[in-house]
């Protein structure tokens, strides 16, 4: 899509959003429920980042510099998408404190929210298979844009008022080369791995270095590399791969632990473990800490209990550890596990399997409780350096109360008797 092409986005005045209730925080921002009072009252889910927090972490040594480019990157994103599954930019907000962006609000919380009010905390096949298509489909749609989500999780999907789907936070995704879709070969479920080439780099080269958090984050798209240039069932042409290291530890690829550039097909993966999720109520393979679980995405199999059906083969070929033999996405929309599925109707079921009610319990109606958003932001990230600084200040403030009042008693004590006569 062309700069020209790209909605103008209007900018959102603070003193015009009255919130109704935080929903959540991240690692950079808070989000809120709000009312645009100045468009009518709509609902809104706005993303607040603290400024402070951001100059912080950019003094940081360890800082790839990168904040403030993320938060460009996601609007743009934001910007761009223009599908029933993805959130549009409905305003940005810049003020002196914070930095935000607002989307459609979203009623019916998340995926994992929704898979614990379940009776077993599981879906049924036909949950799945519904919520599974859709996420096929905005998959789909992204890589088509030429990006790569990078953050699939449970926590990550909305379920609109609509009952459908909605793909939200795009902090850790990246826009490798454009795809071209194209139509890949058949191929057969049951096909032979292919053999890794022994001048690959150790499936644990980079293992203990992912396992620390001071892995760098910083994004880099090259060509891709020799040792990677055997055919792709990829359904999209291969033209780079980005070769930083993000996302959720249970949710990560073996390609990214590994640290020889990812693509795509690492969103696929990122579907298998959710589906997985869906299926049992627990992801594959954690482990009691990130060491043990990067060991087992690289080294364990999933176990799929239960009697053979399609959807646990689907899961298989989505774990599948070599991304050069994951299922590709014409393959997916063409699995047994979605036989009878009409592609081109799945956003426009009227019936979703789940339809929630236009708010849920954590919004506030208190007309009494105001929020104001940028103090609510300032207190969430407040920093250690900030927590000693005021209790430095309330110190300092205790202290010269006490000297006052030690004064007020030497004065009572020795009081002045006037002149003398």
């Amino acid at each position: 899509m062309n700069d020209d092409q790209l909605v103008q986005i209007p900018s959102l005045d603070i003193k015009k959003l009255k919130v109704i209730s935080p929903l959540g925080r991240g690692a950079k921002g808070v989000v809120f429920l709000v009312q645009n009072e100045a468009n009518n009252g709509e609902l809104l889910a706005l993303k607040a980042i603290s400024r402070a927090s951001i100059t912080k972490k950019l003094k940081k040594k360890d800082s790839d510099g990168n904040e403030y480019k993320r938060i460009v990157f996601e609007q743009e994103v934001l910007r761009q998408c223009n599908h029933p599954l993805l959130p549009k930019l409905r305003g940005v907000l810049s003020t002196d404190n914070i930095v935000g962006y607002a989307i459609d609000y979203c009623p019916g919380r998340d995926l994992n929210y929704l898979r614990k009010k379940q009776t077993e905390k599981m879906f049924s096949d036909d949950f799945i298979r519904f919520y599974a298509a859709e996420l096929v489909l905005a998959l789909e749609y992204l890589h088509g844009l030429g990006i790569v989500y990078r953050d699939l999780k449970p926590e990550n999907v909305m379920i609109q008022e609509n009952g459908h789907l909605m793909l939200v936070d795009f902090d850790l995704s990246t826009k490798l080369a454009p795809k071209v879709f194209t139509p890949s070969a058949n191929q057969s479920p049951t096909a032979a791995p292919k053999t890794l080439n022994p001048k690959n780099k150790s499936m644990f080269s980079n293992f203990f270095k992912c396992c620390y958090p001071t892995v760098s984050g910083t994004d880099s798209v090259h060509p891709a590399e020799s040792v990677n240039s055997e055919p792709s069932n990829s359904s999209y042409d291969t033209h780079s791969k980005s070769n930083s290291f993000v996302g959720t530890e249970e949710y990560v690829a073996p390609e990214m632990i590994q640290g020889n550039g990812h693509d795509y097909a690492v969103d696929w993966w990122c579907l298998g473990i959710v589906l997985y999720e869906m299926l049992y109520g627990t992801t594959p393979f954690r482990g009691i800490n990130r060491k043990e679980t990067f060991y087992r995405v690289l080294s364990k199999t999933p176990e799929l209990v239960g009697e053979p059906t399609s959807l646990r083969d689907l899961i298989r070929r989505l774990l599948e550890k070599d991304p050069t033999q994951r299922i590709s996405v014409n393959e997916i929309k063409g699995h047994d596990f979605f036989k009878g599925v009409d592609w081109e109707k799945v956003v426009m079921i009227s019936r979703p399997p789940f339809i929630p009610g236009p708010l849920d319990e954590r919004c506030n109606t208190d007309e009494s409780k105001v929020i104001d958003i940028e103090d609510f932001v300032k207190g969430v990230f407040k920093t250690e350096d900030d927590v000693i600084g005021d209790v430095k200040e309330e110190n300092e403030k205790e202290s010269n109360e006490k000297s006052e009042v030690e004064q007020t008693l030497t004065n009572q004590k020795n009081p002045d008797d006037g002149p003398k006569v």
